[in-house]
């Protein structure tokens, strides 16, 4: 974007800005001694500070905050000095890049209302954590420290692509006459979600739909977590399957029906299909899946009285999907992530997210590795399934080592004994930080 543009939606959102808090913070400050800022960006997104009395000088930026109140640990956050605030997704949507460009027009409002912040953090979760992220990674002049939760850090296309791999295994096996949408989602994102949920139900009915379920799963490196069963033994098969289906069909908020939603959107918004399977072999991807992964698979396989070589035969028989080379552009641009961060970054991730599969953040260590900033990124970890699912004490125990890591220009530990102890002594809820390292990226 033009230096011009930037200052001109700057300037708006600071004229907006200033206006707001002269009407509405007095109002919200007798009530709760909170300061509100609040407006419209240029692009009509709206954003939205809470600064408190004692406002200690950092401020947090975050993607989804103008959307509602603020969440226990952002209200904790507040109340130990720090002004919280953002913005929403509601006009950018899968545009990451314009959403990061908001970030930056908010706290531009921000610091026209109140004053240059002392330190500037950008913060958020699922789409927000992506967010967070890449304006850490292209905005650094004006982003202090990074703590994305539960983001696909693995970038927009290779994420697409790892959930592409598990949509086209499941429709070769348990649909192969293709009624059900792999790419082109219909309208009707509902009726598609319903439909494969429907099938799935009825596949894992079967053991052949265990297996073939477990399968897609694996290659598609879905966590063996659900809110039914957690951390199931990978020597159960039975069970890690069971847990298998609980991330992609069985629990709330399943992988099949954000695969359907998300594939739309994005397929509409970047003009074309954005992901692709051409040239994949199947059998290689499930070679690369874990150990634990293939002898469950293995073990299904054989009590189903199947045959693994055959049907991974006929998915890599199936019509291949192929990209639209502009629309992968756009949507790469939009933003993959190169690992040259020059800003303390912290992650916090729980192992049992269906959504933002754990596995991408060992492709957002390795990226960062490779561009020699190992010693910016601290990855923490939490023992519980579902997407995003922290308590308060656990996003601010993140929250707790970035800021400790900006006072004092060195990291304190991040090994799950010490985040506990120090999730623990916020009183604010259950801490089930844990030592894990995520399996290797597999597309």
């Amino acid at each position: 974007m033009p230096d011009s543009h930037r200052k001109t939606r700057a300037a708006i959102a600071a004229a907006a800005a200033v206006a707001l808090v002269a009407t509405a913070g007095p109002a919200v400050a007798a009530e709760h001694a909170d300061t509100i800022i609040e407006g419209r960006l240029s692009d009509s997104t709206n954003y939205r500070f809470v600064v408190p009395a004692d406002w200690n000088g950092t401020v947090f930026v975050d993607l989804d905050f103008a959307g509602g109140s603020a969440s226990a640990a952002q209200r904790a956050l507040i109340d130990r000095g720090y002004a919280y605030g953002g913005t929403t997704r509601n006009v950018t949507g899968w545009q990451l890049d314009a959403a990061v460009d908001n970030q930056i027009e908010a706290l531009d409002a921000f610091t026209a209302a109140v004053r240059e912040p002392d330190r500037a953090i950008a913060m958020g979760s699922s789409m927000g954590g992506m967010i967070a992220a890449a304006t850490g990674e292209l905005r650094p002049d004006r982003i202090d420290g990074v703590l994305a939760a539960c983001g696909g850090l693995s970038g927009t296309v290779s994420q697409w692509n790892q959930k592409l791999d598990t949509v086209f295994v499941l429709s070769r096996l348990l649909d192969p006459e293709g009624v059900l949408p792999v790419e082109d989602v219909p309208a009707d994102i509902e009726g598609a979600r319903s439909a494969w949920l429907t099938r799935l139900a009825a596949a894992q009915q079967t053991p052949e739909g265990h297996a073939r379920i477990a399968l897609a799963a694996a290659i598609g490196q879905l966590p063996a977590w659900s809110q039914a069963i957690a951390d199931p033994d990978p020597h159960d098969a039975d069970g890690y399957q069971a847990a298998w289906y609980g991330a992609l069909a069985g629990d709330p908020l399943p992988y099949i029906g954000q695969a359907m939603s998300s594939r739309r959107t994005s397929t509409i918004v970047f003009g074309g299909m954005p992901s692709w399977n051409t040239g994949i072999d199947y059998a290689e991807q499930l070679h690369k899946a874990s150990p634990e992964s293939r002898r469950v698979v293995s073990a299904l396989y054989d009590a189903a009285g199947l045959s693994l070589d055959d049907d991974l035969a006929a998915v890599n028989a199936g019509e291949r999907i192929e990209a639209d080379a502009d629309a992968v552009e756009r949507f790469a641009a939009s933003y993959q992530f190169t690992g040259r961060i020059s800003v303390p970054t912290v992650t916090l991730n729980n192992v049992g997210d269906q959504i933002s599969t754990v596995a991408q953040q060992q492709e957002y260590e390795e990226r960062v590795t490779q561009a020699g900033n190992a010693s910016l990124l601290r990855q923490t970890y939490v023992a519980s399934a579902g997407h995003c699912n922290f308590t308060a004490a656990e996003t601010v125990a993140a929250a707790q080592l970035l800021l400790d890591r900006l006072d004092s220009g060195r990291w304190g530990s991040a090994n799950a004994v010490q985040m506990n102890r120090a999730a623990a002594a916020l009183d604010l809820g259950d801490t089930r930080f844990l030592g894990f390292h995520p399996d290797r990226f597999n597309r």
